[in-house]
């Protein structure tokens, strides 16, 4: 048992860090953009909201489980003499109940891989995928931010264990692979374009980086001061973008021919921007965005870190110290600098 277990931690490894290797027995459930970022080259069956399962594109199964720990468990020892442990990958917290029932009914059967802090009992996985920023509250920084009394209340309680695996950023889908086929889908209508392109990503302000207009006056004001040692800019709006501060960059350049602002219609750009960019300008409040395209090895620059708190600022402080993003402030030229 021992030796399979081994070989499946090394599997799990070898899936989410190098991507388009093809386990016959695989369960995945939780969150759509963290599960699929290390399991390129997988069919992806949707059953439910919070649900995904994984099958070999050629392979045919009779039977697409649900999210049914007795069902799964089962499953698991039907098939652990020929195929070995059943790997199971979830993310969320919504998901640790089922994970975490999988485990305990099928201890010897599975190898439970959780995506994100399960917050508690982390002995109840086999591995455990989690940010390092996380751990924020274990630090003095972060224990000196906790009223004594609400220390007992604020989890993770322990340092990471063994069975912890530590990223800098978010898991996300913008490997090598992707970023390729990207370049290859948007070629017509990014490579022609002059350079540098500088792409902005405008997110929203979170209950951790709050902010407001302000931030978009002050944006605008920098875009302007670099605008003219860009090629082009091609501008994104999220979904949690306040109006407001949309519209400060819709009127300040929705008219300069330099500028593309996507207005939500048509095909999302957002890959090909990833893939073709030469620079970004990130605002601070999303991990996704900035874990994403600091993974290109691209200059990132972000704008509104000083408004993170909490764990969300030792996040942005990490990036600084690895030299792979800069602040945003008093740049009067787009520098494309090298990370490290």
């Amino acid at each position: 048992m021992g030796s399979r277990v081994q070989r499946i931690r090394a599997l799990v490894w070898f899936v989410l860090w190098a991507s388009g290797v093809v386990n016959p027995s695989t369960v995945l459930l939780g969150q759509e953009e963290e599960l699929m970022s290390g399991f390129t080259g997988f069919h992806f069956l949707s059953i439910e909201k919070s649900c995904l399962f994984l099958l070999k594109e050629q392979a045919s199964h009779p039977d697409v489980l649900e999210a049914d720990a007795k069902q799964i468990a089962e499953m698991a020892r039907q098939t652990f003499d020929t195929d070995g442990p059943l790997l199971v990958v979830a993310s969320g917290r919504d998901t640790i109940p089922v994970s975490s029932a999988i485990k305990h009914l099928a201890p010897e059967n599975v190898f439970v891989v959780q995506i994100q802090h399960p917050r508690s009992h982390l002995n109840r996985f086999d591995l455990v995928i989690t940010p390092l920023h996380d751990y924020y509250p274990l630090t003095p920084e972060g224990q000196g931010q906790i009223p004594w009394f609400l220390r007992r209340w604020i989890t993770p309680r322990e340092p990471p264990g063994s069975n912890v695996v530590l990223t800098v950023g978010a898991l996300h889908q913008a490997d090598f692979t992707a970023l390729r086929n990207a370049a290859s889908a948007w070629h017509a209508e990014l490579a022609p374009l002059p350079r540098p392109l500088l792409v902005v990503n405008i997110g929203g302000p979170a209950r951790n980086c709050s902010y407001g207009v302000d931030l978009g006056k002050r944006l605008a004001a920098m875009l302007q001061n670099v605008l003219w040692s860009c090629g082009c800019v091609r501008i994104s709006f999220s979904r949690r973008t306040p109006e407001k501060l949309s519209r400060i960059l819709m009127k300040e350049f929705g008219t300069n021919p330099k500028v593309y602002i996507w207005d939500g219609e048509g095909c999302n750009p957002h890959m090909g921007h990833l893939a073709c960019a030469d620079a970004f300008v990130i605002t601070a409040d999303s991990v996704s965005m900035l874990s994403e395209a600091c993974s290109t090895g691209k200059p990132v620059y972000v704008i509104g870190a000083e408004h993170c708190t909490w764990k969300f600022a030792d996040f942005q402080n990490s990036l600084q110290e690895r030299g792979v993003v800069r602040p945003f402030t008093d740049v009067q030229v787009l520098e494309l600098y090298t990370t490290q």
